[in-house]
């Protein structure tokens, strides 16, 4: 047998369950391994000596199956999926009833119905279930490298953008200094200009006066 042990419970309180044929109990193992089981909606397993516990925890209710390593992961949570829509499909699971219900409370009424349902996964599991699970995983492992991919793309983006904004810091910082060297430039050949403009007035000047005053400028002091 793969499937060995499986209960419904509302939190730590078992509400109904199902041991497979065999000498040992699991019953305190089962109960060990729910008070471990944090309060949030999971998935998860739980190694115990050579059996593992899975489990699916939605809106505070957990749905537990033991079995051995050798049944693997795919059909006990098929299992678990297909238990969970058993026990929201009874009549009597309103929110309000199963608060009150006690330990125990629907062993009568469900406990069966477990039982049941291992069988049938023990003995012929439904391939449609197992597929579906499959299908699931496969689902979520495809999201999770759609998400890997864009989180690599934009790193990339990243990457080019820090590029381009380290050449442009570059550029700028060379167009700064290329632009200090050509305000030198300028200044020196506006000062060269400017004094080469000054030579030319002065020695234009000089030959106005020296029409008058001849060239050496002695002639216009001896006049009166």
């Amino acid at each position: 047998m793969s499937l060995l042990h499986a209960l419904v419970a509302r939190g730590s309180v078992i509400l109904a369950e199902h041991q497979g044929p065999g000498d040992r109990n699991f019953s305190h193992a089962a109960q060990t391994v729910l008070s471990k089981i944090p309060p949030n909606n999971s998935k998860l397993t739980y190694v115990w000596q050579e059996y593992l516990f899975h489990y699916i925890a939605d809106n505070g209710y957990i749905y537990l199956v033991m079995a051995d390593d050798a049944a693997g992961r795919k059909m006990p949570f098929a299992f678990l999926v297909d238990l969970q829509h058993k026990f929201t499909d009874l009549p009597s699971t309103s929110s309000a009833a199963l608060d009150s219900t006690p330990a125990y409370g629907l062993q009568g009424t469900f406990g069966p119905a477990v039982g049941a349902l291992m069988h049938t996964y023990n003995t012929a599991p439904p391939a449609d279930d197992i597929a579906r699970a499959q299908h699931e995983l496969n689902h979520v492992k495809d999201i999770m490298v759609q998400n890997v991919e864009q989180i690599l793309s934009r790193g990339e983006r990243i990457e080019l953008l820090v590029d381009k904004t380290d050449t442009m810091a570059t550029q700028a910082t060379a167009f700064r200094r290329g632009a200090r060297q050509v305000r030198r430039q300028m200044w020196w050949k506006n000062g060269k200009i400017v004094v080469l403009c000054g030579v030319v007035a002065l020695f234009v000047l000089w030959m106005i006066v020296a029409q008058f005053c001849g060239a050496g400028l002695n002639q216009c002091g001896g006049k009166s």
